[in-house]
């Protein structure tokens, strides 16, 4: 009878799969597992290589997801779609000490715990094999803000090595929000009644083959998390980066349209051109920029986990979000005009013409430009 699965978010880690089974089959004599791997498509053939030593070994599976990412959200999925009663998540590329899994294992079955995690800074824990000291800080600091922002009072809360039972995180999945790369802080910050926690020192060590996943969004991600937690309830996420990125392009618009300006020499009055042509000219170029730069912005970081790759989904994608912009454009345009009209004093109005112009953009991004028609 199945007693534990292990779920591993992967991207591209093809050459970890074998040598990370064969850790948990030396780990977990005595238990029933199964190996989960949550593959986001990686572009080296990771879900291929668990599918064919899934074919030889009937306890690993592997769920390979397309069109979405994040380490939070895949070991949603995975500790989901297994039947067994307790579940864990860890890394798929040897630096979390799977030896604890049993002794992580008796923790959560005793009844006297709802969870246990691996921690690097509890004391007898050592993250000297990992040789990254800038990580460790890092991870320090963030551990730090964590604890302060969600109340969530562990020596690590931004671990990804941890295990509890599988009725427990499915009776609160749906309330998780799965941003971000830490789902252990995001369960913790969630469940209603406080959760009994068992903590174990962990040796991080370095990784088994290639090289680190977490690139230069893994701070913001981090940020967002957080966010999310503190007040996604409210404001939108989504929304609220998308409007970040809004405000920024607002604040590029300005600038690109002085210094055009001053390139024409409007200001220093040297232009042969009337000042209308300049303020045209400049309006075009600093609105081109101005939505190059949201496009930018918002694939990277507020749709990460929808991200367009390639030079052709990129290319359709900009004349997409700048169909959506004139959209936008037009309905600010339309009611702002309107307002001041009725007469709304005109600051007003015009805020009034940026919320909804915001709240149309994001709507259409979302579905054509990012979403299931993009």
């Amino acid at each position: 009878m199945l007693q534990l699965a292990v779920i591993l978010p992967t991207y591209n880690e093809r050459k970890n799969i074998a040598l990370m089974v064969n850790r948990l089959d030396a780990a977990l004599q005595g238990l029933a597992w199964e190996a989960v791997f949550v593959d986001d498509n990686s572009p080296d053939g990771t879900a291929d290589e668990a599918r064919r030593i899934a074919r030889e070994d009937p306890r690993v599976r592997v769920i390979e997801r397309i069109g979405r990412r994040g380490l939070a959200s895949a070991a949603i999925e995975g500790m989901c779609a297994t039947a067994a009663p307790v579940v864990a998540v860890m890394d798929a590329d040897g630096q979390h000490d799977e030896k604890l899994l049993p002794l992580m294992y008796e923790a959560v079955t005793g009844g006297e715990y709802d969870v246990a995690y691996a921690s690097r800074f509890a004391e007898g824990s050592s993250t000297e094999a990992w040789g990254r000291p800038d990580r460790v800080k890092a991870s320090g600091v963030a551990n730090s803000i964590a604890r302060k922002v969600t109340g969530v009072d562990l020596s690590d809360p931004m671990s990804g090595f941890f295990m509890l039972k599988g009725e427990t995180l499915r009776a609160d999945a749906h309330r998780l929000s799965g941003v971000g790369f830490k789902i252990l802080l995001d369960i913790l910050a969630t469940v209603d009644a406080p959760l009994r926690v068992k903590e174990f020192p962990m040796n991080f060590s370095a990784r088994m083959e290639g090289e680190s996943k977490l690139d230069r969004t893994v701070v913001f991600e981090f940020l967002v998390g957080l966010y999310d937690k503190w007040l996604g309830r409210i404001i939108p996420t989504r929304f609220a980066l998308f409007g970040t990125v809004g405000g920024l392009g607002a604040l590029v618009h300005l600038t690109v349209l002085t210094l055009v300006l001053r390139l024409f020499g409007t200001d220093l009055q040297l232009s042969h051109y009337p000042k209308e042509a300049a303020f045209i000219v400049g309006q075009t170029v600093a609105a081109l920029t101005a939505m190059t730069f949201n496009f930018v912005l918002n694939n990277e970081l507020t749709y990460s986990d929808k991200r367009l790759r390639g030079l052709g989904p990129i290319a359709r994608g900009w004349l997409k979000f700048a169909a959506t912009c004139a959209f936008g454009m037009l309905a600010n345009i339309g009611v702002s005009t309107a307002l001041v009209r009725v007469g709304v004093h005109t600051y007003p109005a015009a805020i009034a013409g940026i919320i909804l112009a915001s709240v149309w953009n994001f709507a259409l991004s979302s579905k054509f430009v990012w979403g299931k028609y993009g």
